[in-house]
């Protein structure tokens, strides 16, 4: 009498986002007198979850910048490997994880001869994704009376990840005596679908600081964009996608190559695209239901379903300042800029604009003459950028932000002012919540019609479904035998059925 008449929707549950502390230790061989400059990024490495939690490895890439005893400048760029458990009751058995972590602090607590103790508070964004199952129900008996409608669901029609390789170089004037630091930035500019396929444009931005022969420290910057195809079996030119993008940094090769002629910088950057695909279709579900016959054990369920999956580019010019203490040395001549780093803190949906609010972070390295010293100082910078959408306020928006172009000037020796330029790629996802009827059990039995006709009392407003319904007849019945009756009615009105009385 009924039947199953289940379907698949996609779903996220948002976790609460949580910070945790990864110790690092590292060495260099060299005796440092002095830290200069520190940045890292966190990297995920893999990720399974289970009922109750997510375990994941990861790492983060930690770019060290210093003076040894002998007045040089020195490097280290390690990878300091972690894992972590994020635990929460909403996690289940078949949900995939999409992380996000956020270098939020790089502090250095110590240093010993060559070794740096180090300790890195990380922000964890986790977003669970899965395939659930919607338990529905249908029938074609003729005792049972149904209302149909159509339901628009999602489902994730398929994801792929690829590593993709970009190869970025920057041609010297002259010879470099040495190179300081690389940074490399990713950043999805676009993701569209095609019939196989999903195409994500993006850039990739390196910045180069390195000793010219001329003993003067020099900072370019290399701008690159990268197109890929990513293969996913079911997406389609009408699939709603998402992609993330990270740079794997432990695998960045950088090669310097000189001549009498000049020097050439290649950088080797790869890329891991992950990528998702999710598609759109209308099932029909029975929205309302009764028997002629029988009384009815009705149960329903709502469910939780991805809607208006969409990623948009936002970008900006942003300026601060910062005026040292009395107790620092002056700045008289800016040596170099390092440590160039951004963190988005929030974003949200006001006034049909998205905001993204965040802190830009540099560490600035300058001569001070009185004392022939080399001393840096980290320089913060708060931004808000905004953009207009058509996106919902109640959707939930997952960011990634680069900083470029990075410039500080000094005036009057204590005041810093810092300008440079953010791109920031967000991706957003809306929750729909639908109902279904998932189980119906039939009862006791209805009283028999124990008269000829029947006066039915149907009140302004109702349609020819309820009136039916309350009084257990089928609707074409009741249409039948008052066609001179419109519904929705407009006002109170007698109705009359008539019964075929068995005798």
């Amino acid at each position: 009498m009924f039947e199953t008449n289940n379907f698949q929707v996609a779903r996220k549950v948002v976790l609460p986002n949580s910070t945790i502390n990864v110790q690092c230790n590292l060495t260099c061989g060299d005796d440092i007198e002095k830290i200069l400059s520190v940045s890292g990024q966190a990297c995920l490495a893999s990720s399974e979850a289970v009922s109750g939690s997510v375990n994941y490895s990861a790492y983060v890439d930690v770019c060290l910048v210093y003076l040894n005893k002998d007045g040089e400048i020195g490097k280290i760029n390690s990878t300091c490997p972690f894992s972590s458990k994020i635990t929460n009751d909403k996690i289940e058995n078949g949900q995939k994880p999409i992380i996000l972590l956020k270098v939020l602090d790089l502090t250095v607590e110590g240093v010993s001869g060559d070794t740096i103790n180090a300790q890195c508070t990380i922000e964890e964004n986790c977003v669970m994704l899965q395939q659930a199952e919607v338990h529905s129900v249908k029938s074609a008996d003729e005792d049972i009376c149904v209302k149909c409608d159509s339901v628009k669901v999602v489902n994730l029609q398929g994801e792929s990840s690829t590593v993709v390789n970009v190869e970025s170089t920057l041609a010297l004037r002259e010879n470099a005596k040495r190179l300081i630091l690389t940074e490399s930035q990713v950043l999805v500019k676009e993701a569209q679908a095609g019939n196989g396929f999903v195409s994500v444009n993006g850039d990739v931005v390196v910045r180069i600081l390195y000793l010219s022969e001329s003993d003067r420290f020099e900072s370019s910057y290399i701008y690159d964009s990268f197109k890929e195809e990513v293969a996913i079996e079911n997406a389609t030119v009408d699939s709603k996608v998402e992609a993330y993008a990270q740079v794997n940094l432990d695998s960045v090769k950088v090669t310097l190559d000189q001549d009498e002629k000049g020097a050439k910088v290649a950088v080797d950057t790869p890329i891991l695209l992950v990528v998702k695909a999710y598609g759109q279709s209308e099932v029909e579900v029975i929205k309302d239901i009764y028997s002629t016959k029988n009384q009815l054990a009705i149960t329903t369920t709502s469910f939780d379903n991805c809607d208006g999956c969409a990623s948009t580019l936002v970008e900006g010019k942003i300026d601060g300042s910062l005026t040292l203490q009395d107790e620092q040395p002056r700045v008289d001549k800016i040596m170099f800029v390092g440590g160039n780093s951004v963190v988005v803190t929030n974003s949200y949906i006001k006034d049909d604009e998205i905001y993204i609010e965040g802190i830009a972070k540099s560490n600035v390295v300058y001569l001070n003459d009185e004392s022939s010293s080399l001393n840096s100082v980290a320089i913060e910078v708060p931004f808000v950028l905004t953009d207009k959408t058509q996106w919902q306020p109640d959707g939930h928006i997952s960011t990634n932000a680069v900083v470029c172009d990075v410039d500080v000037v000094v005036k009057k020796g204590r005041e810093l002012f810092y300008d440079a330029k953010i791109k920031a790629s967000a991706n957003y996802c809306n929750s729909t919540v639908s109902g279904v009827i998932s189980q119906v059990a039939l009862q006791e039995e209805l009283p028999a019609k124990d008269c000829g006709m029947e006066l039915v009392f149907a009140q302004a407003g109702q349609d020819a479904w309820e009136v039916a319904k309350s009084a257990c007849v089928k609707e074409e019945l009741l249409r039948m035998q008052n066609p001179d009756v419109i519904f929705p009615l407009q006002t109170d009105q007698n109705l009359v059925l008539f019964y075929q009385k068995t005798i």
